[in-house]
């Protein structure tokens, strides 16, 4: 092969080269559009709705999703941060007051998933009291603690601010979610006293008798409100489909607690339950597709 011949090759081979780069930058650019990074935290209803949330985005809108479990500080700090797109649980207006306010330039709120939120500390119904004001009388009954959740919770943060304005002589115990209900499934097991951090929605209201201990009402510390999904600062103008998928999602009480049960109850995967529920529930799911993705996927 000639001189010339050789060099118009390699341009050509060149040239194809970096247009193929291009148009593989371009299908790589276009395809981060069709990805969500969801962030939750351990709890009962934000595993329930986020696994729903992956398998509709998944299923029915085309996008590759990951789904990260994180205690509320990293979460807010990975939304604000830019590194997940959305941080699916926020209490407000008061469990999650303090993320809001520290954060609140660098996360959007996309909107209400669940309406009517409680907290506070629980008691099985075969406690003989009903305020928080009389957990001194019967510290030693509950072994002087509370049981609570992960440390970094609003919850929990709450919670040690009641200790403080009713002086109560219980010392409030981290753990986890899960080891939170375990440790009140033993203690009703053996019909024994027990004082947890708990929080409605969750499915331990819908499979035992319990009660919410009740405020004083000059020492008011919790209010029930709503959950909310944040999302980070850009998502909108990011991934508008995204948000506006994430901004849809609205649950009401008797579907997150019929959806957390069968999670609950089952020995499948959370996202074979959730997927379950998604087809079972076309009306529900259809309500959050954007519009413009329901006409495209038919």
């Amino acid at each position: 092969m000639s001189y010339l011949k050789q060099r118009s090759s390699l341009l050509t081979y060149g040239v194809s080269l970096i247009l193929a780069i291009a148009l593989l930058g371009g299908c790589s650019k276009k395809s981060n559009k069709k990805t969500a990074n969801l962030v939750y935290v351990n709890w009962a209803e934000g595993i329930a709705y986020t696994n729903l949330a992956k398998e509709v985005l998944q299923d029915k809108m085309g996008y590759k999703v990951t789904i990260t479990s994180a205690d509320v500080a990293p979460a807010y700090t990975a939304v604000a941060q830019g590194n997940k797109d959305a941080f699916m649980e926020s209490w407000l207006p008061t469990l999650h007051k303090d993320y809001i306010e520290r954060f609140k330039n660098k996360i959007v709120d996309l909107g209400i998933i669940y309406n009517g939120t409680q907290s506070g500390l629980v008691v099985p119904d075969y406690v003989p009291i009903d305020s928080v004001s009389q957990l001194n009388k019967y510290a030693d009954k509950f072994n002087n603690q509370i049981v609570g959740i992960d440390a970094g919770a609003g919850i929990m943060k709450t919670a040690q601010e009641a200790i403080s304005k009713y002086n109560l002589k219980l010392h409030l115990l981290s753990s986890s979610g899960p080891a939170m209900t375990s440790a009140l499934k033993k203690a009703i097991d053996h019909h024994e006293w027990i004082v947890v951090t708990g929080w409605k929605p969750h499915w331990m209201f819908a499979k035992w008798n319990l009660k919410f201990l009740k405020q004083d009402p000059d020492k008011i510390v919790w209010k029930k409100g709503n959950i909310h999904i944040f999302g980070r600062k850009n998502l909108k103008k990011d991934k508008p489909e995204l948000a506006r998928f994430l901004s849809n999602m609205h649950l009401t009480d008797q579907q997150i607690s019929g959806l957390m049960l069968k999670e609950r109850n089952s020995d499948q995967p959370e996202d074979t339950v959730a997927q379950r529920w998604m087809r079972n529930h076309p009306n529900v799911i259809d309500s959050w597709i954007p519009k413009n993705n329901q006409t495209a996927m038919k």
